[in-house]
């Protein structure tokens, strides 16, 4: 019975999740969303490894355009929070024509805004390494490097909102696939355009550009293969081909909280960021290197929680409120055992996990206390997730967002800056900052879902 559920998740067999038992559900839904996010986390580590090989500065600068193209991450996020919430709402309430031309419109917003992010930030992108404080042998070898990735602009967009539809759809599979694809590619293309193969040289830190903005694009054609071939419950017809202005509007208010939550925790993740550098570009490689690694976790953990959604948009378009909360209260218990069972391995192995990266001993140092500190606050960051997940799911984008302009903004920027500067802990106050705010977010969250505010969201 397990093995086939697993097989009927990979291979996407296509389920009713308002009728199918809450945990058969979670299961199906979890699986290819874990798988998906392992492969991006498996993309963000195999990255910085080889980026690594070249040195601290193309470390660097890798974590300084990262902490600039975060625009365009929000941007998607949200609307990524907009497809799910909108999709499975009207899979909830069987209406999949309708899901169809909100897909379109999805497509129309997302990837007009693209274009626009691509363009200037390839046109400044000296400037931003500047004002995130480069060094100017980081601008110097780093530039062509950050043109490249935001230039990729309209591929990180769509990828984003096109599988956030196929959530909401309930179909993380094809969700999976497109990121397997992409980041399989990637994960090939990398030594070969960084290091070249032979007598050629490779293009080095512009080879890893290259290799993900390639990789990306095409899972995009893959996702748009499968929307567009009329084999599926979601899928884009010919007459749901127009531009309809009420789902577009409807798209742009739930895009906004998802922004704005996405947004202000990548405000705040720049600041650190921008502080970092003040500690020289060992401490900022140190510190990239630890997030590079805890994403390997915290994506999964990201990935279970996704379920929640799915489960949440379906069920509330059924009119299932209670079966709703309960499937949140469910993927909770789940992701708490997937997060303390990981703590354990960091806390004993940072040092080992650290110098897998890198073998300058300062940067090692630097990653590995951060690893330390950081997964101290795991098991409240894995409810965190899912009751942020589950806010979304039901269209309430803008609780979340609140959330993190009280605790990320207002409490962890300047907790940080205390620590790190007045303090004198430098880095290390840095780290802490993030374990205590992180694991008070979740708290903060615990209370507004238990309020309920989110059962009654119209979407």
């Amino acid at each position: 019975m397990t093995w086939q559920l697993i097989k009927d998740a990979i291979l996407g067999k296509e389920q009713d999740f308002t009728s199918l038992s809450l945990k058969t559900a979670i299961f199906v839904l979890a699986i290819p969303m874990i798988l998906e996010m392992m492969m991006e986390s498996a993309f963000a580590v195999v990255d910085i490894f080889f980026v690594a090989k070249l040195g601290e500065y193309a470390v660097a600068t890798v974590g300084l355009t990262e902490a600039v193209i975060v625009l365009t991450y929000a941007i998607g996020f949200g609307i990524s929070m907009a497809a799910t919430a909108l999709i499975s709402r009207r899979f909830g309430e069987k209406e999949y024509e309708e899901a169809g031309t909100a897909t379109f419109q999805l497509l129309l917003v997302g990837g007009i805004v693209s274009i626009f992010l691509g363009v200037g930030g390839w046109i400044f992108a000296e400037d931003l390494l500047r004002v995130m404080g480069a060094e100017e042998s980081v601008v110097s070898s780093g530039t062509t490097y950050a043109k490249i990735v935001f230039a990729g602009n309209t591929a990180i967009m769509l990828l984003f909102l096109i599988n956030g539809a196929f959530r909401g759809a309930g179909q993380a599979h094809h969700a999976m696939r497109s990121l397997w694809i992409a980041n399989g590619l990637n994960i090939v293309l990398d030594p070969l355009l960084i290091f070249g193969i032979g007598s050629w040289d490779g293009f080095g830190l512009d080879g890893a550009a290259i290799a993900t903005t390639f990789g990306r694009s095409v899972g995009v054609l893959y996702q748009l293969y499968h929307l567009f071939n009329g084999k599926h419950k979601l899928k884009i017809l010919r007459r749901n081909l127009h531009v309809k202005w009420e789902t577009i509007r409807k798209i742009i208010d739930l895009s906004l909280g998802g922004m704005g939550q996405f947004l202000i925790d990548s405000i705040s993740w720049v600041a650190l960021t921008r502080m970092n550098a003040e500690f020289g570009s060992a401490a900022l490689a140190g510190y990239t290197i630890a997030f590079r690694v805890l994403i390997f976790t915290i994506l999964p953990a990201w990935g279970l929680s996704g379920a929640a959604a799915t489960l949440v948009g379906q069920n509330l378009g059924a009119k299932e409120v209670g079966r709703a909360e309960k499937a949140v209260w469910l993927t909770a218990r789940y992701n708490v055992i997937f997060m303390a069972s990981v703590t354990g391995i960091y806390l004993l192995f940072n040092q080992q996990l650290a110098g897998f990266f890198t073998d300058i001993p300062e940067v090692r140092d630097v990653a590995a206390k951060g690893l330390w500190v950081i997964v101290l606050g795991y098991v409240f960051f894995a409810i965190g997730m899912v009751l942020t997940q589950a806010f979304n799911g039901a269209g309430d984008t803008r609780t979340p967002a609140w959330i993190n302009i009280g605790v990320l903004l207002c409490m962890e920027v300047p907790l940080a800056y205390f620590l790190a500067f007045p303090m004198g802990m430098q880095y290390t106050g840095i780290f802490i900052a993030i374990a205590i705010c992180h694991s008070f977010h979740a708290l903060v969250s615990l209370y507004f879902f238990r309020k309920g505010r989110w059962k009654t969201m119209q979407v």
